[in-house]
């Protein structure tokens, strides 16, 4: 069996103040795709920030290629996380939206601007690439946060909700490039249909995490 490239140790998650994960312990293998289900409330969204490392563990660890997060917060590179809120910058267009991240994350210029507009095209955005991002609706925004993404071309993708604002024809377009996609996925949903595409489902209920 393959190494895990994201792990969990008897890990805790506080949000609003309270506890809501408690000793979790979570292996998800290489090109794994693995569902978090539970009902509102439960710390699928909390959970996911902690495991991208933008939340520090209220108990235990996070391991990327079984090297703390904590010990090595540039790993952090290694995982892209599609926020439920979409996370979007104000005041750029969807391209620069895109074009930003991959910056970041060390491309040249040139090439961020080619794979930015790439992934835009893959999400069908084109005709909206020069568009500011309060010109788009909520779906399109939805997309923007998902192309950019999956141009990272991360180790291990997180996700929130990524298919809630999206129309049939889009929800496929976006749920089917997921599950294309190499890296490691960790989605959180409600819609059965999107657990059904993954290999397994953990269920959050009431702080307290089943595998």
């Amino acid at each position: 069996m393959p190494e895990p490239v994201l792990s969990c140790r008897s890990l805790g998650c506080r949000a609003g103040g309270r506890e809501v994960v408690q000793g979790l312990s979570l292996d998800i293998l290489p090109g794994e795709r693995v569902a978090l289900m539970g009902p509102s409330g439960s710390g699928k969204t909390t959970l996911l920030t902690t495991l991208g490392g933008l939340l520090p563990p209220a108990a235990g660890r996070v391991l990327l290629g079984g090297v703390p997060l904590d010990e090595r917060p540039a790993l952090r590179r290694e995982t892209a996380l599609i926020f439920q809120s979409y996370g979007l910058l104000s005041l750029l267009t969807a391209a620069e939206n895109v074009e930003v991240a991959l910056r970041a994350a060390g491309r040249a210029p040139r090439d961020a601007v080619r794979e930015a507009a790439q992934a835009l095209d893959g999400m069908r955005l084109t005709a909206y690439a020069s568009h500011l991002i309060e010109e788009l609706s909520g779906g399109q925004q939805q997309r923007v946060a998902v192309a950019r993404a999956l141009a990272l071309r991360p180790r291990v993708l997180l996700a929130d909700e990524p298919t809630a604002e999206q129309d049939r024809l889009n929800r496929a377009l976006v749920l089917d490039a997921l599950m294309a996609a190499p890296a490691a996925l960790v989605v959180a949903t409600h819609d059965p249909e999107v657990a059904g595409r993954c290999d397994r489902v953990v269920e959050l209920r009431a702080a307290v995490s089943r595998a």
